[in-house]
């Protein structure tokens, strides 16, 4: 999941989270288990139109943020090609967008409130065993919340570097990236010690 919810609403907005995911999970597991390619190009369509359907907004939003899939498919898809499998390839590489886009479709249409809503019912049972139920839901969260905000640091990095340099920014843009991903990361734990952290510290 790589998308945090969309400002468009849509129906898919007032539907369970629980059923929403569920239906991802078999989603998934049904375009890992069929090898055909026709298949996979249909579900692709049929995912594309679900896109579609809300309007040209929320159509265009869901796909930029598919942009930094593209990368992945790409070398995929090459590799496959050079080795003599374009067909395997192109299987795996569909499939590969088409889940990803499920996954963005149910966030977009998802709150992360009740996103988390769900994972705490599913890990209920683990809290007998002293699992900190917290400290995962709070993992979790952060993941889904700053992966897009790192993409679009990482981006706007890029952008700096091409408006002072003619050459490619490559590897010399990853020092910089790491410094502002450690300080996001000071500045999230910083302000969940202010607010009581995460329950692991009295464990300790």
């Amino acid at each position: 999941m790589i998308s945090l919810t969309s400002p468009v609403k849509t129906r898919a907005h007032d539907w369970p989270s629980g059923a929403k995911l569920g239906a991802l999970c078999v989603a998934s597991v049904v375009l890992f288990m069929t090898p055909y390619l026709g298949f996979q190009l249909a579900a692709a369509a049929c995912v594309l139109t679900l896109y579609a359907l809300p309007g040209q907004i929320f159509l265009r939003h869901g796909l930029q943020r598919l942009r930094p899939l593209w990368f992945f498919v790409l070398v995929i898809f090459t590799w496959h090609l050079v080795t003599g499998e374009a067909l395997q390839g192109a299987m795996i590489a569909c499939r590969m967008l088409t889940a990803v886009a499920l996954a963005n479709l149910v966030t977009m249409t998802t709150t992360l409130a009740a996103m988390m809503g769900v994972m705490r019912a599913l890990l209920r049972p683990l809290a007998r065993f002293g699992v900190n139920l917290r400290a995962i839901e709070l993992a979790t969260a952060m993941v889904i919340r700053f992966t897009p905000v790192l993409t679009e640091k990482g981006a706007a990095l890029s952008m700096a570097w091409r408006a002072r340099a003619r050459r490619r920014p490559g590897w010399r843009v990853i020092v910089p990236f790491m410094v502002l991903a450690l300080d996001d990361a000071d500045n999230v734990a910083q302000a969940l010690r202010a607010r009581g952290g995460t329950g692991m510290e009295r464990k300790q």
